[in-house]
């Protein structure tokens, strides 16, 4: 058995944060059976371009892999009549929705308890379900500005910058999905279940780490560093080889040591300027005009031979489509193939959670309601009149 295969998450979900947290799930077994609101047309992310075509987009391929969809409209009698039999029959009801909305469409723990004590509830919303900001719609951009990160992301000179990737909603997807296998654990070992409310915000906070706990306790204010550099630690940033960029990081004193070495000063390594973390920190303008100016006498690849020969941590600036290509990302199997009825062949990367030696299985997206026979018959056990009204009314 897959390590989730006893695991059913009914998913009230959208777009990417949610479906991001529920297809790793999916990928380890779990049942993620995805409700889709017939009257929206269900997940956004089948029409998010490009690559989109009707009801079939390569966004919503890479989230829902290995996922099942009915189409069920939560606002109805009939569709509430059903969702409270899958309520029964399952372990989790998991939503991406804004934060006051759980609770207006009945979907916390206090709301469906009485259908299944064991249920665990878990609502990823963008500020939590308290809070002044609580009926806020969260979006990742949104979040990574009042989150301080635009603030210390790009050039000193330059803009606030984003990430070039939705950082906040893939983590908040994934404590989702640790909160959810917290809660399950809790659940099946006391009997009761519970709410969890995890949030985009909690999560971009979070993350602040280590530049938080010295603002917080000291004077220590986070700023944009020059070609990427860490805030503390020189030389740990980008340089500019004669031909391209390559990143060179010294987090230990002995990587410093080979660096010296590796640029043809090893006086470097022991001169009282630029001896330590402390006084490199110093000196450290004097220290990267040194750098800049050795980097850029040869090309990438020839600095980043000597530079791995030597044992220091080092690595080129890649395209998507360099590292994509990356022959150690085909040796970790990163790449794998669905197949899809318009698209083909699809092409995508994998869930990187990799546990025991079974080999993962993938299968694409489903349509929007696909699996209505299956969840109606076979896992609720409608009869035939009842599954033809429900068809009916997933359908639009």
């Amino acid at each position: 058995m897959k390590p989730l295969a006893d695991l059913r998450i009914i998913a009230i979900e959208q777009y990417g944060a949610g479906p991001f947290g529920s297809v790793h799930l999916a990928d380890l077994g779990a049942e993620v059976i995805k409700i889709e609101d017939p009257a929206t047309g269900g997940d956004i992310g089948r029409y998010v371009p490009p690559y989109q075509e009707e009801e079939d987009s390569l966004f919503f391929e890479v989230f829902n892999r290995n996922k099942r969809s009915i189409s069920l409209d939560l606002t109805t009698p009939d569709g509430r009549a059903v969702f409270e039999d899958l309520v029964r029959v399952s372990d989790v009801v998991f939503s991406n929705l804004r934060g006051d909305v759980p609770a207006k469409i009945g979907i916390t723990y206090d709301e469906l308890k009485g259908l299944n004590p064991k249920i665990v509830c878990c609502a990823l919303t963008g500020f939590g379900m308290t809070g002044p900001r609580s009926t806020e719609p969260g979006y990742d951009y949104i979040l990574q500005g009042i989150a301080g990160w635009m603030d210390i992301t790009g050039e000193p000179s330059g803009p606030p910058t984003k990430s070039g990737l939705s950082l906040v909603d893939y983590s908040g997807g994934l404590v989702a999905a640790i909160a959810i296998l917290a809660g399950v654990h809790a659940a099946r070992r006391d009997g009761i279940g519970m709410d969890c409310d995890v949030s985009l915000f909690d999560t971009a906070i979070s993350m602040l780490t280590y530049p938080a706990i010295w603002n917080l306790n000291g004077d220590f204010e986070p700023r944009r560093t020059h070609n990427s550099a860490h805030p503390s630690l020189v030389p740990f940033q980008a340089f500019q080889a004669s031909d391209g960029w390559i990143v060179v990081a010294c987090p230990k004193e002995k990587f410093w040591q080979r660096l010296a070495v590796v640029v043809g000063r090893p006086e470097l390594g022991t001169n009282g300027k630029f001896a330590t973390f402390a006084e490199r920190g110093r000196n450290s303008i004097e220290l990267l005009n040194i750098l800049d100016d050795a980097f850029a006498s040869r090309p990438a690849l020839q600095w980043l031979h000597l530079l791995r020969a030597a044992g220091v941590p080092c690595g080129p600036v890649n395209s998507v489509s360099e590292a994509l290509a990356d022959e150690h990302t085909a040796a970790r199997g990163m790449i794998v193939e669905t197949e899809h009825p318009r698209f083909g062949t699809v092409r995508q990367v994998r869930s990187p959670v990799r546990v025991g030696t079974e080999a993962p299985e993938y299968r694409r997206a489903p349509a929007r309601n696909e699996d209505a026979e299956y969840v109606f018959a076979q896992l609720l056990g409608y009869d035939a009149i009842r599954l033809g009204e429900l068809k009916e009314m997933g359908s639009r």
